[in-house]
């Protein structure tokens, strides 16, 4: 799989929005490591110790500091660059914060992506497109069955709704523009990435669940626990992003046989509460303690949600490589290793990124 992910994608062009965020960061590192030219379009890292300023991003990619919802200077940036790849990643990402700013974050979500799929429509050439939404675009249900890429979408706080609308905006996109049955006039390919919650070194986002833990840990803080009941599908990074790619090298392979929506979460018995994950992370730090800090009346977050991926593995041939406990256990190595010397930390993530492919 690795020297099919490096024949994909060595020497061809990727556009990525996003690539300063958290996960945007992760992909710019993996692609340069698989030989691809990159070009970013992506607000600027809001700190130093963002992960795309630890690994040095903009000596890995083109980056071009842009809003998603600047529509003319993101079609411009799209058209000159002429990719062969897009991963869009740009996002309001943070189900809390969207409560605070519900109006921007529909604009970014949903117009920011109808932007980017304006941009690919002027693209006279092949060029295969990943659209990162989240599990979140389902009508949560609260049950304990896992949710299928044929499930009702929906969304109760803005955040997740967005993404729903998101999705009803990459499904309008994708008849009206670029519709199968004119492949050979557009040639164009959309589909869709769906992930659970993804963990890893290098997120610092306010109000999730790893970093806080990790800033109170290296604080030698209590961790305030906000929801310890909530189960989620937890997963390292690299799980959805190896998936996304692998998504690519397939659409590249396999024509137009792929042009949807494909879910990447962990196997059920990874599945885990907030409680759980907590006591894993302590007890990979070797020391700390946590405090139940659930509060009444607020603000509302899904109790219950798990992925389908029989999709994934059966159409892509991809699976998870690591269990939760693993995933715990390297984002924790992360944060350590930053705690103790952070001009190693752009190496150890390389080095995270070689084990795991070395799994594929």
């Amino acid at each position: 799989m690795k020297d099919q992910l490096i024949n994909t994608y060595s020497g061809k062009k990727v556009f990525i929005t996003g690539h300063t965020g958290f996960k945007g960061a992760w992909l710019v590192k993996i692609l340069h490591l698989l030989g691809a030219e990159v070009k970013g379009y992506a607000l600027a890292p809001q700190t130093e110790y963002d992960l795309y300023n630890l690994i040095n991003g903009d000596k890995l990619c083109d980056s071009i500091t842009a809003d998603l919802r600047d529509r003319n200077k993101l079609l411009s940036e799209i058209r000159e660059f002429k990719p062969d790849y897009v991963f869009h990643l740009a996002a309001q990402p943070l189900v809390r914060m969207s409560y605070s700013i519900p109006s921007e974050t529909f604009e970014v979500n949903a117009i920011g992506t109808a932007n980017l799929l304006d941009g690919i429509r002027t693209l006279d050439k092949n060029c295969n497109v990943i659209l990162i939404t989240t599990d979140k675009v389902y009508h949560n249900n609260e049950w304990v069955y896992p949710y299928r890429e044929t499930d009702r979408l929906g969304g109760y706080d803005p955040y997740s709704a967005s993404k729903a609308c998101a999705e009803l905006v990459i499904d309008s996109y994708r008849n009206s523009f670029f519709n199968l049955t004119d492949f050979n006039s557009h040639k164009k390919l959309i589909s869709v990435g769906r992930a659970g919650n993804v963990i890893g070194g290098g997120d610092w986002s306010e109000n999730r669940l790893l970093p806080d833990i990790a800033k109170s840990l290296i604080k030698g803080n209590k961790v305030l626990v906000r929801n310890p009941k909530s189960v989620r599908p937890w997963q390292h990074v690299l799980e959805p992003l190896f998936g996304y790619l692998l998504l690519g090298l397939k659409m590249s392979n396999e024509s137009n046989q792929l042009h949807g929506a494909y879910n990447f979460g962990p196997y059920n018995e990874d599945v885990l509460s907030v409680g759980q994950i907590v006591k894993l992370a302590i007890q990979y730090w070797g020391i700390g303690d946590f405090e139940n800090a659930e509060q009444q009346n607020q603000l509302h977050e899904a109790g219950i949600l798990k992925l389908d991926i029989s999709k994934a593995e059966s159409e892509l041939g991809w699976k998870p490589q690591l269990s939760a406990k693993k995933a715990v256990e390297m984002t924790i190595e992360w944060y350590k290793v930053f705690s103790i010397d952070k001009s190693n930390i752009s190496k150890f993530t390389e080095v995270q990124i070689s084990n795991y492919l070395n799994l594929l």
